[in-house]
């Protein structure tokens, strides 16, 4: 039984050195998945199992781009962020672009029957696939066609259900809270409120703990719509009490009450297509037209996604890895893994694919930045 009390589906133990096993690195990138791919390949070479790299995601499946993963391939790649495989957020093989039309949209073609092809071509018995949800979601019609699969949750934005926690995220709010510490020291030099958009989706982990750890005195979720004006009654208040500036971060999919989420563009070759931003200038602009405040944005953007990985993302990668190829081992099939506490479980592929984890309306780290006197606009 898993940690949900549903059976585990499973299969007979493999031999060793009969198996190869295909992995992937899908959506997009982030600190860690190297650690992941590191862990899964030294795993099964341990064990005689031959482990074939598919580059760029789900496209490599559809193009036929893969090759074998040897020591010296994944030796010192730890720290190192990105991807050694590259990726891919724009290869849904249910629903991939082909070509255009002569108006220039894209024409769209499920391609699953040519990636099983490759699958076969590549003789591969299974797939470990390292994504968030839209990337296992690409997953689940390989498990419908006899493909089995592991699941290993990567997101910067921590939205994944199943897990309490993604590797990647952690990396992520320590660059939001770097980042709060230097701005901070700009906006006390000229008075200034500064807002600061980060990464998420329609999630507001980033945000949440970003903000709280680098002492955010606003933070705006997309799980609690918010109000410019009380916003700026946050801003008179510490003005009044002497404070030099204020400090708010919005997540890109934050939403004042009453109105819509910032679409910043629309992409429809992407499983996720919406691509939230703009929601940080919006408010600064607010500010001023509002009231005396001097107000500037930042975007952080991709700087969450890149670089080195902390030390924690870089130990629950290697878990991950470590726990993914042991399912396999075992002859476990079609699972996710996950933490949740301090251990290490696993769950049905398909209860994470294409959900969404959100911040509930009642978590402990609301209370905490609500007792710091920390505002969120509501």
């Amino acid at each position: 039984m898993d940690g949900t009390g549903s059976a585990i589906a499973t299969m007979p133990p493999m031999s060793s050195g009969s198996q190869r096993i295909g992995i992937l690195t899908g959506g997009g990138d982030c600190p860690g998945l190297n650690a992941v791919i590191r862990a899964v390949t030294k795993h099964f070479l341990r064990c005689g199992v031959e482990i074939i790299g598919i580059e760029d995601g789900f496209l490599g499946l559809i193009e036929g781009r893969y090759r074998p993963l040897h020591y010296d391939d994944v030796s010192s790649i730890l720290a190192v962020g990105g991807t050694i495989l590259g990726s891919s957020n724009k290869a849904n093989p249910r629903h991939f672009a082909t070509a255009t039309d002569e108006q220039g949209q894209p024409i769209w073609a499920d391609v699953t029957e040519q990636c099983l092809g490759h699958v076969e071509k590549a003789r591969l018995d299974g797939l470990v696939v390292i994504g968030g949800d839209g990337t296992l979601a690409c997953a689940m019609p390989f498990v419908e066609a006899g493909i089995p699969c592991i699941g290993i949750p990567k997101t910067i934005d921590n939205d994944v259900v199943g897990t309490d926690v993604s590797f990647g995220y952690s990396t992520a709010v320590q660059v939001v809270s770097d980042a709060i510490d230097r701005l901070r020291t700009t906006a006390d030099s000229h008075h200034r409120t500064l807002v600061v958009e980060v990464m998420g989706r329609n999630a507001g982990w980033i945000a949440l703990q970003g903000g709280l750890s680098g002492g955010a005195d606003v933070i705006l979720i997309p799980e609690r719509p918010f109000t410019v004006s009380k916003v700026i009654d946050k801003i008179e208040r510490r003005r009044l009490r002497g404070r030099r500036s204020t400090i708010v971060v919005v997540s890109e999919g934050a939403r004042p009450r009453g109105g819509g989420q910032m679409v910043r563009a629309v992409d429809p070759t992407s499983p996720d297509p919406i691509k939230y931003g703009g929601i940080a200038a919006w408010i600064a602009d607010e500010i001023g037209m509002h009231s005396t405040v001097e107000a500037r944005n930042v975007v952080l953007g991709h700087l969450q996604r890149g670089g080195t990985p902390v030390a924690f993302d870089r130990v629950l990668a290697t878990r991950f890895g470590n726990h993914a190829a042991k399912l396999w081992e075992s002859g476990v099939r079609n699972r996710m893994v996950a933490i949740q506490g301090d251990k290490m479980v696993d769950v049905a592929l398909d209860e994470s694919a294409g959900k969404q984890r959100l911040v509930p309306a009642k978590h402990e780290l609301i209370d905490a930045a609500r007792a710091v006197w920390t505002d969120f606009g509501d």
